[in-house]
């Protein structure tokens, strides 16, 4: 499992011209999956996600989690963070996982967050969507378990 994290002032995803998902200050997330993801490492992700300290505190440090800065989080599906680039120009897919499996991973792993009591956005899975983000920092962390 992969997921690029971008702290984000503000985010939204929109499939054929309408917003589908919207939030302000937050993480905006790109999620992919490989063959042999199971709920542990979506378990793994969420506890990492959702206690990472990367907002600015009083002092300027980055101190603070999503939670205390009341930040939500846009989440993408992206089977493309799987790109086999070693050969050729154009990039392969076989090493992301198909979406009978990585879907319903998905969905897990966006109720994970729900249930830690964050608010989520989400596209739509499989979608042609554009992403609009104001990067702040600029703070993108890879996770990958």
């Amino acid at each position: 499992m992969r997921v690029v994290l971008q702290k984000v002032n503000h985010a939204q995803v929109t499939i054929n011209h309408e917003v589908v998902g919207k939030i302000n200050q937050g993480f905006m997330l790109l999620v992919g999956f490989a063959p042999e993801d199971t709920q542990e490492q979506v378990d793994y992700l969420v506890h990492k996600i959702i206690n990472v300290r990367i907002f600015e505190d009083g002092d300027g440090k980055m101190n603070l989690g999503l939670g205390d800065v009341d930040g939500a989080i846009l989440s993408v599906s992206q089977f493309t963070l799987y790109a086999d680039t070693k050969h050729g120009n154009r990039p392969g897919f076989s090493l992301a996982a198909k979406p009978e499996i990585a879907e319903p991973l998905y969905n897990q792993f966006n109720e994970k967050l729900r249930s830690a009591g964050v608010h989520v956005e989400t596209g739509h899975f499989g979608a042609e969507m554009q992403i609009e983000l104001e990067n702040d920092g600029p703070t993108t962390i890879i996770y990958e378990k």
